[in-house]
């Protein structure tokens, strides 16, 4: 029997199996949670099924699969981009060159999470497949893009292993950097002050008690806690945002409908409550070890609210529950000062004009010494505390 790799693309999830899918992107959630909630079938479902995925957003799936003897061993989240929004990984200047030297830069190919600035795998392979699977990926999907005369492919949000695989396959490596909060094995929250320079501690016991002191409760919510009531609140919370921030909001209404009846044992929501009625609130998305920090809104507005139910509320659940980070989004040097510490993110680029491709890669390495700067930089302006050399004795 031959072991030739098959790669076919898929418009909709319809035609893979849930379970081929998630035994590539989360096999370990068999006796748990999965380490990565964005990349499960559920989630991209929802993101399909709800209208936030698909005609007239500018990300049309075409998923990949990889099968071998019949059997899929691979699987990935690629999308035809006709834009460059919802990505947090920035190619308008590229978009902009490009065009202007007569290319047509869209559409271009992605695999990625749509609207999700989180690291994770994107080449989701099954267990003892990781090598073979992600390069009949890389290689599928560059083929796709040649044969359609597609000017190139991204994969964003990858993880360091995918980035310096990909590296090692000719594809250009782009590093950039947001704030992650980590657990120290922390017993609780005041132990996690406690390794913080004083001044840094003081502001944070003084910005949480402004903030509970709003007039109202806050509360935590995950699985049947959650209520469809809460969903009518938050997407009055998540349109706020949206609306200041992007202009349209990315996720449909449906999205929620869709997050209730499927994805509410992978979602904690926070809620600061003025009697029976939400003000203000935080969705973050529960992994096997990390939370994630995704959207927040409010229609009333407190002084701290936001630091308390994004950050804080966030580091209390990650210490209660054992998880060993918090995965804050994209952007916000303001994190800094809260306990979050700048970390690297990767993405991996192809293009198929060679001469472009060489100036992207002479951007790229002066980018990725400049980030590492700015990383070592911001590290040094964190809250904890120094440890002096008698004390590290």
């Amino acid at each position: 029997m031959s072991d030739q790799i098959e790669i076919t693309t898929h418009q909709d999830l319809d035609s893979i199996s849930s379970a081929d899918w998630d035994a590539c992107a989360c096999p370990e959630a068999q006796d748990g949670r999965p380490i990565d909630p964005f990349t499960t079938y559920r989630f991209l479902r929802a993101l399909e099924t709800s209208g936030s995925v698909g005609p007239g957003s500018g990300w049309q799936a075409q998923y990949l699969t990889a099968a071998q003897n019949g059997h899929i061993i691979a699987v990935a989240p690629l999308y035809a981009k006709g834009h460059s929004q919802g990505e947090y990984i920035f190619d308008h200047n590229w978009a902009h060159a490009y065009e202007n030297a007569g290319g047509r830069y869209y559409p271009k190919l992605q695999i990625a999470v749509p609207f999700t600035p989180a690291t994770g795998a994107r080449f989701l392979t099954r267990p003892g497949y990781e090598t073979t699977g992600m390069a009949a990926l890389v290689q599928g999907a560059i083929q796709i893009a040649v044969n359609n005369q597609i000017s190139s492919l991204h994969a964003t949000f990858c993880t360091e292993a995918e980035a310096l695989a990909g590296a090692d396959m000719g594809l250009l490596q782009r590093t950039g950097q947001q704030f992650h909060w980590q657990n120290e094995a922390y017993a609780d929250f005041d132990a996690f002050l406690a390794q913080l320079a004083h001044r840094k501690r003081k502001n944070i016991r003084k910005e949480r008690a402004t903030a509970q002191n709003f007039g109202g409760e806050i509360i935590q919510l995950t699985g049947t806690q959650i209520t469809p009531a809460h969903w009518d609140a938050f997407w009055q919370f998540y349109q706020d945002t949206g609306a200041r921030k992007w202009g349209t909001p990315y996720l449909t209404r449906a999205f929620f409908d869709q997050a209730h009846e499927t994805l509410r044992d992978d979602i904690l929501l926070v809620f600061a409550m003025e009697g029976d009625q939400p003000i203000a609130g935080a969705l973050n998305m529960i992994g096997r070890d990390t939370l994630y920090g995704r959207y927040w809104g409010c229609t009333a507005h407190h002084p701290c609210l936001h630091f308390e139910l994004c950050y804080y509320q966030a580091i209390d659940y990650a210490i209660a529950h054992g998880l060993t980070r918090v995965e804050a989004g994209a952007q916000g040097e303001h994190k800094l000062a809260r306990g979050y510490l700048p970390h690297s993110t990767y993405s991996l680029h192809w293009f198929a004009d060679p001469g472009f491709r060489d100036a992207v890669a002479q951007y790229l390495d002066a980018e990725r010494a400049a980030v590492d700067d700015e990383i070592e930089i911001l590290a040094e302006y964190g809250p904890f505390r120094k440890v002096s050399s008698q004390e590290q004795e």
